[in-house]
């Protein structure tokens, strides 16, 4: 999976309408091959980056989990201790 592309689901502060954004933004590039699309493509691109946020916002809202929240701020010290070790 794509490093930039963060799990979103079952978090303490729940995940927001930026941070949905930017994981379909970082999916449809890395789908389309496109960090920037030229101006012809930059409408459908966009239209998916919408589309995918939408659908991503429905599942998340749908999903159902009997385990406790995650806290952000400790699995963001874990990411930098994982980071650290590489």
């Amino acid at each position: 999976m794509c490093r930039n592309i963060r799990t979103l689901y079952n978090f303490e502060p729940p995940a927001t309408e930026e941070e949905i954004r930017a994981a379909a933004l970082q999916f449809v590039r890395k789908i389309s091959g496109y960090n920037a699309p030229s101006v012809v493509n930059q409408a459908a691109f966009n239209r998916a980056v919408d589309e995918i946020s939408r659908a991503a916002t429905t599942l998340l809202g749908s999903l159902a989990t009997t385990a406790s929240p995650k806290d952000r701020d400790v699995e963001a010290a874990k990411a930098r201790a994982r980071a650290l070790r590489r």
